[in-house]
């Protein structure tokens, strides 16, 4: 784990730059805001787990959205 609380900021913004790959703007692919979702890790404001729960709790399974039954076959 890198806690805010081990790392300087120097060595979370290179956890967060390994981590991501390449982030530069010009690529291919890359999704807009990505590295900035992960500045208050990099400033010690907020921890990677509370970002990245914060993140995933935004996305909803299919199989709970309404309207969505799951498969009954295999059953």
């Amino acid at each position: 784990m890198y806690l805010i609380s081990e790392t300087t900021k120097e060595e979370r913004e290179a956890i967060v730059k390994e981590s991501l790959g390449n982030i530069e703007a010009s690529c291919d692919g890359c999704m807009s805001g990505l590295a900035e979702m992960y500045q208050d890790y990099i400033d010690g404001k907020r921890e990677l787990r509370e970002i990245n729960m914060e993140f995933n709790a935004r996305y909803v399974k299919g199989e709970d959205m309404p309207g969505r039954e799951r498969c009954v076959y295999g059953k």
